[in-house]
């Protein structure tokens, strides 16, 4: 016979899943945010780091979800 407490009942992979979850929406947005804002960019900003408007266009078409 075994004995359950309050503590050996909780399910301790439910705040995982919820944190993995979270930290997924979290990059979504942060890649939209950035896809949005080197859109915006002028042509002397990417060309300083290097970018050409293809680039960004490429990039900035691509769904939040795709790295």
């Amino acid at each position: 016979m075994s004995t359950f407490t309050h503590e050996s009942m909780i399910n301790h992979h439910e705040p995982g899943l919820l944190s993995q979850i979270g930290e997924t929406f979290h990059v979504w947005r942060q890649r939209y945010r950035s896809r949005r804002e080197l859109a915006s960019w002028s042509e002397r900003e990417l060309h300083d780091i290097g970018i050409s408007w293809s680039d960004v266009a490429y990039e900035a078409e691509k769904p939040f979800w795709r790295a």
